[in-house]
């Protein structure tokens, strides 16, 4: 399945099931170990942040990807995807569709490499976002959320533009896993990982890294309710399509991918234990949660794995936990209209 493949589904309000051919090879532990050496003058090692855990007395704590430069964890994928071109690829410059946060790490990596880059990005996309992927000094076109995926590719052949996936990519999953890698350095004992799917490519890499290092580790991917393509797939073995009206409907904008890309599916049936999904409720009390007692401020997709914690406590496997905070990019004000005061 090209990177390109359209994934809005049909207008019918059910999951549509996607035949994929066989991908390409697994992400290994070894294209991890480099990705985590292409990355370490571009991505800082975040913090993780103990706080109380609301079920019990296990430790729990959070990865804050949102301290991340560029504010998210799309930097570490864009950032191995970079460093691996070779001199011809990135002449011309580079190109991606993005709701957000990945665009952004494109523009802020590209510009680091010298390298001129075009971000894609839906008109319902947040201003903010927009406005810091021009800052970083991307190229940046608005265009309606079904048409952003074909521009990219039409763009990407017309000027020969080397396209960086948001997250069906081998290269941008070996990026997303060091923080998996980080986090076996910095929790002692790990028992639990909660992470975020929207594409699939963070809990790809993560899920790669734990397994890898600590097998007896559960891995758990948390989505919305409103976004719930992968726990559909994971329920039933086949990869499925929601429809952009569907996902559109959760306030996690990074997470409304119609479904995981190829790749990252293959690693989670293979290294994922479990999915779960959390409601809009859920996200919101997690928002506030992580400002109070983490102390910091997450944008909604960025909580999601916390949110997990929160309304599933008492069914979620015990020990040590960790929670990924993926990224920050809201302003102050839709923060507070979000959580209220």
């Amino acid at each position: 399945m090209s990177n390109f493949e359209s994934q809005g589904g049909d207008d019918a309000k059910i999951a549509t099931v996607v035949s994929d051919a066989r991908p390409e090879t697994l992400v290994s532990a070894n294209d991890l170990y480099q990705a985590r050496q292409r990355i370490s003058a571009t991505c800082l090692r975040t913090p993780v942040l103990s706080v109380p855990n609301p079920s019990a007395g296990d430790a729990l704590w959070v990865k804050a990807e949102a301290l991340q430069r560029t504010g998210s964890f799309k930097l570490r994928g864009v950032a191995n995807a970079i460093a691996a071109l070779d001199a011809s690829a990135s002449t011309k410059g580079v190109i991606t569709y993005s709701a957000g946060n990945h665009g952004r790490a494109l523009a802020f990596a590209a510009r680091r490499a010298g390298i001129p880059a075009t971000v894609v990005m839906p008109e319902t996309a947040s201003m903010l976002k927009v406005r810091q992927t021009r800052s970083e000094g991307a190229t940046v076109l608005l265009l309606p959320p079904d048409e952003i995926v074909t521009h990219t590719e039409h763009l990407s052949a017309e000027r020969g533009l080397t396209f960086i996936p948001p997250f069906d990519d081998a290269r941008v999953i070996a990026g997303q896993g060091t923080i998996g890698l980080e986090l076996l350095d910095q929790v002692g004992d790990l028992d639990v990982v909660l992470v975020p799917v929207g594409g699939g490519g963070l809990a790809a890499g993560v899920a790669t890294a734990i397994k890898k290092h600590r097998p007896s580790a559960k891995v758990i991917a948390v989505e919305p309710e409103l976004a719930g393509d992968l726990a559909a797939s994971y329920a039933t073995g086949q990869r499925v399509a929601w429809t952009r009206e569907q996902t559109r409907r959760t306030i996690a904008d990074g997470l409304r991918s119609p479904m995981v890309g190829a790749l990252p599916w293959e690693h989670i049936k293979s290294l994922v234990d479990d999915v779960v999904t959390v409601s809009e409720d859920s996200i919101v009390s997690a928002m506030r949660w992580l400002a109070e007692h983490a102390k910091i401020i997450v944008e909604p997709s960025g909580a999601v794995a916390t949110a997990a914690v929160l309304q599933h406590s008492q069914t979620l496997p015990a020990g040590t936990t960790v929670t990924v905070a993926t990224g920050g990019n809201i302003d102050l004000e839709t923060f507070v209209s979000i959580v209220g005061t």
